[in-house]
């Protein structure tokens, strides 16, 4: 598939057609089907194809979910066929229990491929998280969309194909403006959002600043500064950085960072599986209490039991530069990333 693409013109116009943006690929090289046999090119042909790339802790995608759910709800039965290709990020996103368990605890009813080899995202030449391509009944794609956002604007690509394909049950009513999305799935608020993600492993990390600065694939024990600067981040304990995630190897470990952000998030859990680690959150040296994000009591309490991304804070005041401190009494955790929004 060509990594051009044109820019989808004239939905507001009922005679306009979407462009042409090459034939939809085979999802033949995803390493796993969930909630629905293998689907192949007889299964699809007829249907309208939304195909939506995601993994489970991405923020980004966690806050399209609500619409999605939505789409497949209302669509479904005039022949759209939603598809998840779950390509993973990290390690533990190849486990299809984990993502099973997602799945689950997620609400994701509709088709999901593995994708744990990538065969499926170089098929598309897909370089984003989310990702939607959707294509018409012949099996050309007529429509993309990277990130989120542009939910009326998806849903009324989604409209003009079942139109063209001849299943639409009638009327343009759009559903996206009635998702009331909350928890881990509110948009960002991108006008005081002034804090970037940011990795913990030593690959792809940026502005860690304990003295001596990253230690790679070796245990060593780390100090934090007494003051940090915007989107600096520290470790104070024993940690070991691998690639992808710092591992707490000893008691009593902390990773602090300074953000400008209504939200924090972590992905994080347990380095073994089936253990649990309890964690306890401070901003600004205090207790969050109104504050707390849904993983964290008023207090700052928190326990990961699995692993996954864990909303630590969100703010409903003025946003602020403000320092979170994440203290770790126990060993066995790893940290990967800290979202926010």
């Amino acid at each position: 598939m060509a990594a051009h693409w044109r820019v989808p013109a004239g939905l507001h116009a009922a005679a306009a057609r979407l462009p042409a943006e090459g034939e939809l690929p085979s999802l033949a090289g995803a390493t796993g089907w969930l909630n629905s046999p293998p689907l192949g090119p007889a299964d699809l042909r007829g249907k309208v194809v939304l195909v939506d790339f995601w993994t489970y802790t991405c923020i980004n995608w966690l806050r399209t979910l609500p619409y999605l759910q939505a789409w497949a709800a209302k669509y479904a039965s005039q022949g759209l066929v939603l598809i998840g290709v779950h390509t993973p990020e990290f390690p533990f996103e190849h486990n299809p229990d984990n993502v099973r368990s997602a799945i689950r605890d997620l609400g994701v009813g509709y088709p999901v491929a593995t994708d744990n080899d990538y065969a499926v995202w170089r098929a598309f030449d897909n370089h984003y998280w989310p990702a939607l391509y959707a294509a018409g009944p012949d099996g050309t794609i007529r429509y993309h969309h990277f990130g989120e956002e542009a939910y009326t604007r998806t849903e009324m690509a989604i409209q003009q194909l079942l139109a063209e394909a001849g299943t639409a049950a009638g009327g343009t009513e759009l559903v996206s403006v009635d998702v009331d999305a909350g928890g881990l799935a509110a948009a960002a608020d991108w006008d005081t959002l002034r804090s970037p993600e940011n990795y913990l492993g030593y690959e792809r990390t940026e502005n860690l600043v304990s003295p001596g600065g990253p230690v790679p694939g070796e245990a060593h024990r780390y100090t934090a500064p007494s003051r940090l600067l915007l989107n600096e981040w520290a470790l104070a304990g024993d940690w070991t950085l691998a690639e992808q995630a710092a591992t707490l190897n000893a008691v009593g470990g902390q990773i602090i960072c300074r953000f400008h952000a209504r939200d924090v998030n972590l992905v994080m859990g347990p380095a073994q599986l089936g253990s649990s680690v309890p964690f306890r959150v401070t901003l600004d040296g205090q207790p969050p209490g109104t504050a707390h994000g849904i993983d964290v009591d008023p207090a700052g309490a928190g326990t990961a039991r699995q692993q996954r991304l864990y909303q630590l804070i969100r703010q409903h005041g003025p946003i602020t530069d403000r320092t979170i401190e994440i203290t770790f009494p126990d060993p066995g955790i790893q940290g990967f990333a800290f979202t926010f929004g």
